[in-house]
């Protein structure tokens, strides 16, 4: 390392973020980066540690002490090389990843760990503006086609190294534009849409085919994407939202958060939509729900000029500590505050069961909870408190419990994909499913999970895929 004891000399600094004032009335970045100084000073708080945990705890293996040694050093494109050798997708986990690699970082144990994500973000925007970054135009062809089904994290992974392995790919997304969740899914304030754009606009110089607005398994038959393509990754993400079947669940005025975030992001956009339109402005909203996704429908009803936003999750609190059963280098469940905590006055509230939805003319304007205790064993439950009752005023109910499985589509019961216990789809350890030319990448298989993982499983299913196609040639 370029000092081994700039951690003794410079103390942890991330990222700042626009005034609460000025970003609350867009859903541009919320973010600003640091001055480049800056970041090659935090750079040289990595510790080289004889044993980089944080390349453990990264998914997709990223080389992490040798491009913040690079940085440090001032040597960009030497961090970017690194950087691009294990990362399709860095502009999206510099920006969303919950960054298992920082709560991996040695230097964690008794101080602050390196900002790693933050660095991470600042190599690959250096690159795009120093144009480091080039589309790959001498890649050596193989005569193999691949269809990736979905355009989200895991999906744009797999095309990508597919791609580099030589062969033909196209992607299909039935949404209008490529992106999947990352588009759909995300708000602008933590992720703006050009930043998917300009990656695609990348990989289709590389060779890509993006086929948009199209659902395979409906407007194209399964039969013509066997009899074309000699291998086929699902990457359609586990999409079917968690509900809540409690009495007065059909009132109008309760959304699922995916609905009212998808919504949201098209007329973002300037995409057309159909139907009701989903809006905060001027209502009282309870979001139940209270991790990430709850948290970025929270910023967004903000942004739509809600009268108030409360926040309630059924988990009690979790602790500001890293818990004893979770030690380092893993990842902890501690309690966390996203930035759109801070831009309004938001109520959280934990350890609550919502028990029913109450109306007026059809529409919901209370909610009825009861407060409960989680008991871990011997089977994990929730106990209802008896005597806690009380109500919430509401005229919005978002929906922010997680998803259950994928869903079960035309392209699913006409490809015959076996489903496994949890209703995604099932797979061996190669990634591939009940169908021979068929695998599974991403949420589809794993579950709802991180987009570090989707990306790690699209950089492995690739792979498998490689040797499926090769292995006689």
């Amino acid at each position: 390392m370029a000092d081994n004891f700039g951690f003794l000399k410079t103390k942890r600094e991330t990222f700042s973020y626009r005034p609460v004032c000025e970003r609350i009335k867009d859903y541009n970045s919320i973010v600003i980066l640091h001055p480049e100084e800056k970041t090659q000073e935090q750079s040289s708080r990595c510790m080289n540690c004889g044993t980089a945990f944080c390349n453990w705890g990264c998914p997709i293996g990223n080389y992490i002490p040798e491009w913040n040694d690079h940085v440090h050093r001032g040597r960009w494109e030497g961090a970017f090389l690194l950087l691009n050798a294990t990362n399709p997708l860095p502009e999206v986990t510099g920006r969303v990843c919950p960054a298992l690699c920082e709560y991996a970082c040695v230097l964690g144990i008794n101080d602050s760990p390196v900002t790693i994500r933050d660095n991470e973000l600042a190599i690959i925007e250096k690159a795009f503006k120093e144009g480091y970054i080039k589309p790959l135009t001498n890649i050596k062809r193989t005569d193999k086609k691949v269809a990736v089904v979905g355009s989200g994290p895991a999906g744009l992974s797999a095309a990508y190294y597919l791609n580099y392995y030589g062969h033909n790919v196209t992607v299909f997304e039935r949404d209008e534009k490529v992106g999947g969740f990352l588009r759909y899914g995300i708000p602008d304030f933590k992720l703006e849409k050009y930043i998917i754009d300009r990656r695609i606009n990348l990989m289709t110089k590389e060779g890509i085919k993006f086929i948009t607005k199209v659902a395979v398994g409906k407007d194209y038959p399964v039969t013509k994407l066997l009899s074309e393509f000699d291998a086929i990754v699902v990457a359609i993400g586990c999409r079917v939202p968690r509900d809540l079947n409690i009495p007065g669940r059909e009132l109008k005025g309760i959304y699922q958060a995916v609905d009212y975030l998808t919504q949201t992001n098209k007329r973002v956009s300037g995409e057309k939509i159909d139907g009701e339109i989903i809006d905060a402005a001027g209502k009282k909203v309870v979001v139940i729900g209270g991790g990430d996704t709850g948290a970025d429908c929270v910023g967004t009803a903000i942004r739509q000029e809600a009268k108030c936003v409360v926040q309630i999750e059924i988990m009690p609190q979790p602790p500001k500590d890293r818990p004893s059963d979770q030690p380092w280098p893993y990842y902890p469940f501690v309690f966390r505050k996203s930035t759109s905590h801070e831009e309004a006055e938001v109520e959280r509230k934990w350890s609550i069961i919502t028990k029913e939805f109450i109306g007026k003319d059809g529409k919901v304007n209370k909610i009825k909870c009861a407060k409960c205790d989680f008991i871990k064993n011997p089977k994990p439950e929730f106990k209802e408190i008896s005597g806690t009752y009380f109500e919430i005023n509401a005229d919005m109910v978002i929906l922010s419990m997680g998803f259950t499985s994928v869903e079960k589509n035309e392209l699913i019961e006409n490809l015959g994909l076996a489903l496994d216990n949890r209703g995604n789809i099932k797979r061996d350890s190669s990634y591939k499913t009940s169908n021979e030319k068929v695998f599974v990448a991403g949420d589809a298989g794993r579950g709802p999970s991180l987009i570090v993982w989707a990306i790690a499983e699209g950089k492995n299913v690739a792979k498998e895929i490689n040797k499926f196609l090769m292995k006689n040639i």
